[in-house]
């Protein structure tokens, strides 16, 4: 780890972070009230995804629907009208619409081959997104003047590496960068976003062996075709089983790669000190 001691972390005058977790656990929260001083700066993985790297996908995607209506067919057609996603970092909803949820069309879902086609770009630009990160560290300081540096990972990091592989390039690059802390929940988290999943099903990336196996089980169990699966559905189905499957690989990721901090604690926080104290803990826990 770049910061081995506490005294280390205490005394670096630029202090580098990944925080990585399941969504919705707090990673944002601590992340924009970092960028919210004149100190940090907050790299978003989600929002390099939607703009650098799947933004023409997804304005394509937008210009495909437009297409379909009269009106707007002859707008393009003629370049009258301009077509984009307003990503945010509060406003991730291009990218994850983009997404989509496989099953029947009529209830909005993607054929299975086109939904695996698009999850196969994200996790391309996933990676992408990740190794970039370094890269904004010298960015934000050489231009801007930032003296630290948060990244902020979406859920899905943990199915793009390896955890238990020490020579996993994208580890390597990031740990060598950053200290990586991972925001844990407990099972009471776990309830509640779960419930709050089921309230707004919403487009997530799985892991191509993990996908294929829920998609199988769940036409197995329900007896549907693929193109009769409510996408709601199946997703709601596979979401606990998602969070299951990533909880271990998260653990490996903070075991091998850097510290833990709980959810309950990040939530508490209310200023950059009482992240950096709540770090500075984490790291003695750990020795």
């Amino acid at each position: 780890m770049i910061y081995p001691t506490t005294s280390d972390w205490r005394a670096a005058p630029r202090k580098k972070v990944l925080l990585f977790g399941m969504s919705g656990l707090g990673k944002t929260h601590v992340a924009s009230m970092l960028r919210g001083t004149a100190d940090w700066f907050h790299y978003s993985v989600d929002y390099r995804i939607g703009t650098r790297y799947m933004g023409e996908h997804i304005a394509d995607n937008f210009k495909r629907e437009a297409m379909r209506v009269p009106l707007l067919r002859e707008l393009l057609m003629t370049d009258s009208v301009y077509i984009g996603s307003n990503i945010a970092f509060d406003n991730l909803a291009p990218l994850s619409t983009y997404l989509g949820k496989p099953g029947d069309s009529a209830r909005g879902g993607l054929a299975f081959d086109e939904y695996q086609r698009r999850q196969d770009q994200h996790r391309s630009a996933e990676i992408a997104a990740l190794l970039d990160a370094p890269l904004f560290i010298d960015r934000a300081h050489d231009i801007y003047g930032y003296q630290h540096f948060v990244c902020d990972t979406g859920g899905s990091i943990c199915e793009v590496v390896e955890p238990e592989n020490p020579a996993d390039r994208v580890l390597t690059a990031l740990a060598e960068a950053m200290l990586m802390v991972w925001v844990e929940g407990s099972d009471e988290h776990t309830e509640e976003l779960v419930r709050r999943f089921d309230r707004a099903p919403k487009p997530m990336y799985y892991q191509p062996a993990f996908l294929e196996a829920a998609w199988a089980d769940y036409r197995a169990e329900t007896g549907l075709a693929a193109e009769r699966v409510d996408p709601d559905a199946f997703v709601r189905w596979t979401y606990r089983r998602a969070l299951a499957h990533r909880q271990p690989r998260y653990a490996a990721m903070a075991r091998h790669w850097g510290v833990k901090v709980a959810a309950a604690e990040v939530a508490r926080l209310r200023s950059p000190h009482s992240f950096i104290e709540l770090i500075a803990h984490a790291l003695e826990a750990a020795r």
